[in-house]
């Protein structure tokens, strides 16, 4: 149970979520996490968007695809895409590397199950790697709805590869099983 002294109020509360989230978040998963009836979550949540739109912001808290979310204000679009597009000059850390990896070889394939192969969450490398355009959004997993992931014609056009055939084998960079298991 919350602390109410300590809890912040209801639109700090709100926003914080709202900044982390990457997909739409119901007014229902809202209201069970800050533990407030969903008429009021609905209420806040329109407060403020009109709050974001009468100031003039440069994001924007729109009710899309069933949830909330905070997207860039329109008008401030070409000034992100100058931001993100200069920044695809920056090298890739061996985080988003290793993330690039799993992508290629296993597409299509969704954020957690990177996650379970690297070890750690993935989310802020994925999200890295969609805005450098090197990966894509390739539908939803049909039994969990997860968003998959693919790898770009940018990013095949970045390492120099007519198509997904011309990656090369993993096996040869591969432990040998066997050996590790007579070694033991």
């Amino acid at each position: 149970m919350t602390d109410v002294a300590s809890a912040p109020d209801l639109r700090a509360g709100l926003e914080a979520i709202l900044l982390v989230v990457d997909e739409p978040v119901t007014e229902m998963a809202l209201a069970q996490v800050l533990e407030r009836p969903v008429h009021e979550i609905a209420g806040a949540l329109r407060e403020l968007s009109a709050e974001y739109t009468g100031e003039g912001r440069g994001f924007d808290l729109r009710e899309v695809a069933g949830g909330w979310r905070f997207y860039t204000r329109a008008e401030c679009a070409a000034l992100v895409e100058r931001f993100v597009r200069d920044g695809q000059q920056a090298r890739l850390t061996q985080a988003a590397l290793e993330t690039l990896a799993v992508v290629a070889y296993r597409q299509p394939v969704s954020r957690a199950r990177v996650a379970a192969i690297r070890g750690v969450n993935s989310d802020g490398v994925m999200r890295t790697l969609v805005a450098r355009g090197l990966v894509e959004e390739a539908g939803t997993d049909p039994e969990s709805q997860a968003l998959l992931y693919r790898t770009s014609s940018y990013f095949l056009e970045r390492m120099g590869l007519r198509d997904l055939d011309e990656l090369p084998e993993l096996a040869p960079f591969l432990p040998d099983v066997e050996n590790l298991e007579e070694q033991k």
